[in-house]
């Protein structure tokens, strides 16, 4: 991800360089590419570094929040030990005591010892978008609270907050534009940036991985900036392709073709005789996940949520960490596993609430590749995938994000040139390397639209540009 200028290379670079000269096709061919690579690199990272830097800054309080969080709202997430534990059903019925005008929609037993169980409700006073939660002991069913939660993942206020302002910046659907925007230049700036740094000629391959010291310089800077970047690109590149599986625009496109590929996420069947509705099977948000809709009524006949629990751990669900969502609207109990720390546990079983007969079971195991590496790859973005080392990983990737864009910006305005950078680049490539590049902007344009409307707006800035120039000079 670096910056440069093809007119002034780096003299102790070139000096110390110990490489045999390339064959003159392949030297020739990056003779001609290197301009125009690092005329976009130059370009697109100085207008899209402040959006990166917002969604860098915004991805750091997200990745910190889980931590903040559980210290936060420690009175409602945890209890003392007791000796036993009472039914899910008692518990229950003490959460609607506690909010009577809710009604309830799923239940979340605590997956360890001292967890809180959390019994979600539809609620009239809740936020848009979110269920409200009742916190209860699950050893003397004391109700510790009642707080806002969103999605699949349970994010109280704290973290709901700093996902809307990474997901949107709060301005609801226009400011999603903002993150795909991101996310759509990321993946082009750390490919750039990579073949930019590794193709600088070296006298030692450490000088790579390893920033220089010394002075304060634009050496340095230039070292620090593409030295972090290397480190950090796979990471990144991750993080810009989950981050546009949700996007608005380009998330449509990835969807479709993964569904053209067969790898479309499967569905439970929870529908009981008579009704229609089933479970499971969503797209996760950037929550991920989202809050159930109102429900409707549900069956006369209902065995309970622990007889309904035990039919589930009969078919097969183990885990200790378990949502289970109430029958509603002709379908029945669905439980699901939601331990998506590795090895991932995330099973699903549908009963019926007039006898416990189970009435479907998905298995992770039985997902297509790309729906595994799908879900898989946005919990990794979520930071639930590997749990607190999920978690730092996020904040170091966001940091490293962070100080490249201000190496980026220092060592433009340490340079400043008169003439910017690579201007008029692309005139100068031959045809075989100019119509293969045309088209594979065309097709990522088109698959990637706002990283395609911004490179065309990119394109019609740099011809007003150079006619201005053009018209400046023949004066």
């Amino acid at each position: 991800m670096t910056i440069d200028d093809p007119a002034r290379p780096d003299a102790a670079d070139a000096a110390t360089a110990e490489k045999p000269a390339a064959p003159p096709s392949r030297a020739g061919a990056w003779t001609a590419l290197r301009p125009l690579l690092l005329r976009l690199h130059f370009t697109a990272g100085l207008l899209t570094a402040p959006f990166l830097l917002v969604a860098a800054l915004s991805g750091l309080l997200y990745a910190l929040s889980f931590q903040a969080e559980k210290a936060v709202y420690a009175h409602e997430l945890s209890v003392p030990v007791g000796d036993a534990v009472l039914p899910l059903d008692r518990q229950t019925d003490l959460a609607r005591a506690a909010n009577p005008d809710g009604t309830v929609t799923a239940v979340w037993p605590g997956a360890e010892p001292g967890a809180t169980t959390r019994v979600l409700m539809a609620d009239p006073d809740a936020p848009e978008g979110t269920s409200l939660a009742v916190f209860v002991d699950p050893y003397t069913g004391e109700v510790r609270g009642q707080l806002p939660s969103y999605g699949s993942s349970g994010a109280l206020p704290l973290r709901t907050w700093i996902d809307g302002l990474h997901r949107d910046l709060h301005l609801g659907e226009p400011g999603r534009i903002y993150s795909e925007l991101a996310a759509s230049w990321l993946f082009v700036l750390v490919l750039g940036g990579l073949a930019l740094w590794i193709a600088r000629r070296r006298a030692k391959r450490r000088a790579l991985l390893v920033p220089e010291r010394g002075p304060a310089s634009r050496r340095r800077t230039l070292s620090w900036h593409g030295s972090v970047g290397l480190w950090a690109a796979l990471g990144l590149l991750l993080l810009s392709a989950t981050g546009l599986t949700w996007s608005r625009y380009a998330g449509e496109n990835i969807g479709a073709l993964q569904d053209r590929l067969g790898g479309a996420t499967p569905t439970l069947s929870a529908g009981v005789a008579g009704g229609t509705a089933g479970a499971g099977g969503e797209h996760a948000g950037h929550g991920p996940g989202h809050p159930p809709a109102d429900p409707a009524p549900a069956p006369t006949a209902d065995i309970g949520v622990d007889r309904a629990v035990a039919a589930a751990r009969a078919a097969g669900i183990d885990s200790a960490s378990i949502a289970v969502t109430l029958p509603a609207d002709g379908s029945g109990y669905v439980v699901k596993e939601t331990d998506k720390q590795f090895p991932v546990e995330l099973d699903q079983v549908a009963v019926d609430p007039a006898d416990g007969t189970v009435l479907d079971r998905l298995a992770f195991a039985e997902y297509p590749l790309l729906a595994k590496l799908t879900r898989i790859g946005i919990d990794a973005h979520t930071g639930v995938f590997l749990g607190l080392f999920n978690q730092l990983a996020l904040a170091a990737l966001a940091l490293a994000l962070i100080l490249m864009t201000v190496w980026g910006y220092r060592m433009w305005w340490l340079r400043r040139p008169r003439r910017p950078v690579g201007r008029g680049a692309w005139r100068r490539l031959p045809v075989t390397l100019l119509l293969p590049l045309a088209a594979t902007a065309a097709l990522l344009g088109w698959f990637v639209p706002l990283l395609g409307l911004s490179l065309l707006v990119l394109l019609g800035a740099e011809f007003v540009l150079a006619l201005a120039g053009r018209r400046a000079r023949t004066r």
